[in-house]
């Protein structure tokens, strides 16, 4: 018997998103859309005094903000389920 590869031993045919060749296609055809990255380099490089996770304005603010009240929310909870865990049983 012996023992076998891991990996099988041919790599699988190459799957792409179009069929048509990039010189077939014409200019006008974007398939990713508008490029945003200058506006957020624009965003994100301000020095404004703001943590990076929080640049961004409400949105991040209300994640972030969720984010801080499940951690403290879960952290309570754990120590309120250790303490009630920990006390002996009456008989």
């Amino acid at each position: 018997q012996g023992l076998k590869p891991l990996v099988p031993t041919e790599s699988p045919a190459p799957i792409f998103g179009t069929s048509k060749l990039a010189s077939d296609l014409p200019a006008t055809d974007s398939f990713l859309g508008i490029n945003k990255v200058p506006d957020l380099q624009k965003i994100f490089q301000r020095s404004d005094g703001l943590p990076v996770h929080l640049k961004r304005g409400v949105p991040d603010k209300m994640l972030y903000r969720t984010t801080m009240a499940l951690t403290i929310g879960g952290t309570i909870y754990c120590l309120v389920a250790l303490y009630i865990a920990s006390q002996p049983k009456n008989q």
